[in-house]
């Protein structure tokens, strides 16, 4: 299978959104879904179709034999982009099991890993809570509202990696842009949301969070490693996806899916050609592809210094 799946990317206004990633839109997008099971194929014989329609269709030759042994036929990654202009809610996600028990069959937990595309001058994120707190009096502070008390922030800068486990109270915050890779979940509780109107489908979850929130989670931020001019460098690798920088400023490079796993890539800057046999997508920043499982051995050839994050399950 030599089809690369250019996908369309999904854009979601958000209250803490800003002019980044969509900056002719009416109102500021926080959220670019560009590797989702509801995205469609911009081009060639898939054209229109989503990608969980893929999925099912072509199973393994799409997601990889390993894939399809852990998690069926459904497309088991969600990627986006985050433009963060203030704020977001402070928040947790279940693990597997957590989400099946309280949302219902079908459902996965969320656990992710950002990497950190651009950051202001100290800028900072949640993740966990202060060492020593005792689960009780976080319980107290989250059904009071007090929570923000007792979290755990750090400053991060650009390249950072943040791995995130279910369970971890975090909140990202104003002047980053985020590159977030997860299971393929939509399950968010939020605990705290800096008072703004818990109308507009912005309600606390505090029961929820109360069950799934693990006290001693604490989010995991590395720090990257001087790049050399064609170099690959693994970011993140747990139970549900591994996510690889890598970087070409003229050399071609050569990957292998090994019929495992599809590769999701995402070029963060520069240039580049993707080409699968006699495909062949061009990709500018912040456009992705899919390499399907099927299509082994591909390559990537820089039109100009690139470097891109690949993602795989």
């Amino acid at each position: 299978m030599a089809e690369l799946l250019q996908l369309i990317p999904e854009f979601h206004p958000r209250v803490w959104g800003g002019r980044r990633l969509k900056p002719d839109a009416a109102q500021p997008i926080g959220e670019a879904w560009i590797v989702h099971e509801r995205n469609r194929v911009a081009a060639g014989r898939y054209a229109g179709r989503s990608l969980a329609e893929l999925a099912e269709a072509l199973g393994a030759a799409l997601l990889g034999e390993a894939v399809v042994a852990r998690t069926g036929a459904r497309f088991p990654l969600l990627i986006k982009l985050l433009d963060c202009n203030d704020w977001l809610s402070i928040q947790v996600h279940p693990n597997d099991a957590q989400a099946v028990a309280l949302e219902g069959p079908g459902h996965f937990g969320k656990t992710e890993a950002w990497y950190v595309l651009e950051a202001a001058p100290g800028a900072q994120l949640i993740a966990g809570v202060k060492p020593g707190v005792k689960p009780d009096v976080l319980r107290q502070a989250i059904r009071d509202g007090h929570v923000l008390d007792l979290v755990q922030r750090q400053t991060v800068r650009e390249g950072d990696t943040v791995f995130m486990p279910a369970g971890t109270l975090h909140a990202l915050g104003p002047g980053l842009l985020i590159y977030e890779v997860q299971q393929t979940s939509e399950i968010t509780y939020r605990v705290w949301d800096w008072n703004r109107p818990a109308d507009a489908g912005r309600a606390l979850h505090i029961e929820q969070a109360l069950i799934v929130t693990d006290p001693d989670a604490v989010g995991q931020v590395r720090h990257l490693r001087p790049m050399l001019d064609t170099d690959a460098q693994q970011l993140v690798a747990c139970s549900y996806f591994t996510l690889d920088l890598l970087a070409s400023r003229s050399e071609t490079l050569v990957l292998d899916t090994q019929r495992q796993s599809f590769h999701a890539l995402t070029v963060i800057s520069g240039r580049v050609v993707v080409i699968s046999g006699d495909a062949e997508v061009t990709l500018d920043r912040f456009e992705s592809v899919i390499v399907p499982a099927a299509s082994r051995q591909y390559h990537i050839r820089p039109l100009m210094p690139a470097r891109m994050l690949k993602a795989s399950a």
